[in-house]
């Protein structure tokens, strides 16, 4: 799971609810957009709180940056049924999101993980509200078997116990690697706070689709929009050979952010940040 170097907002950031045609989604944002907008999906157990470090040095940049929580997921409600949370739906919130966006210049579209591929599906229904796609440490398919068979169990657990979120919660952390550095108490109740508040059937639906994702990568570069695929220089959901891979048949601008792993929007901010708007840049000038 993400976690975020900070839990406090930078000064010129601000916490609310973005209201859509679908609903009202928990976000945060910072900046004006003097040269576009960016919104920005968290990944598989994660949500807005991921991106807290990339808030102040892209704002800084000049965009407005919205970093969303999805439906279900930490602050944004959603209902306890499986099917609304299906990828097609979650694409669909996206491009809601994106519409309510639409007056703020060019809008970026940046998925990590799960993210990327919600974000891939929205962009595959409708890429005409974006002006570039960022897929950060996600792949072209489904995650690694290694990853698949955690996740099953995962999904397995959240079937039967879903009504005994903290029971799974202390049954996950117990398995953390020994020579894990300790969570501060901060983090650590955050970071449970979050799970406990995530509608377990938008987990369960959601870990489904992490261990059955088709490879869509032909039909995403089919897509005529400038495409960045970024991640850390270790990755085990998938591994960084197959995003460069992914890159090539993309026809992608490709970044390794030296330093992170899977969550480079976390472990190390301000090269991401720096790179996004880099491409942001290109991508608003061809």
């Amino acid at each position: 799971m993400s976690k975020p170097p900070r839990l406090t907002l930078p000064p010129a950031a601000r916490a609310y609810r973005l209201a859509t045609s679908r609903g009202e989604f928990a976000v945060h944002e910072a900046g004006e957009p003097v040269h576009g907008t960016a919104l920005l999906v968290p990944g598989f157990t994660g949500s807005k709180e991921d991106f807290i470090a990339l808030l102040e040095p892209l704002a800084a940049a000049g965009y407005r940056v919205v970093a969303v929580d999805g439906r279900g997921q930490h602050e944004s409600p959603g209902p306890r049924e499986e099917s609304a949370y299906e990828l097609h739906e979650l694409a669909l919130d996206v491009l809601a999101q994106a519409e309510a966006l639409a007056d703020d210049g060019p809008l970026h579209l940046v998925g990590h993980s799960l993210g990327g591929l919600v974000s891939r599906a929205a962009v595959l229904r409708d890429a005409s509200p974006f002006t570039s796609l960022t897929l950060m440490s996600s792949g072209p398919a489904a995650i690694t078997e290694e990853q698949q068979a955690r996740t099953k169990l995962l999904v397995a657990a959240l079937e039967a116990m879903r009504h005994d979120m903290p029971a799974i919660w202390e049954a996950m952390r117990a398995h953390d690697p020994e020579d894990a550095v300790p969570d501060s108490p901060e983090l650590a109740a955050f970071l449970r706070e979050r799970w406990l508040a995530t509608v377990p059937e938008q987990l369960i639906t959601t870990g489904r689709v992490l261990v059955s994702e088709p490879d869509r990568v032909a039909e995403l570069a089919a897509v005529p929009l400038p495409k960045l695929v970024l991640s850390g220089a270790v990755d085990y959901a998938w591994p960084v050979p197959l995003m460069d891979e992914m890159a090539v048949r993309l026809g992608a601008s490709r970044v390794v952010v030296e330093g992170a792993e899977h969550s480079p929007n976390a472990e190390n901010p301000q090269v991401t940040a720096a790179s996004l708007v880099r491409f942001w840049r290109s991508s608003t000038t061809r």
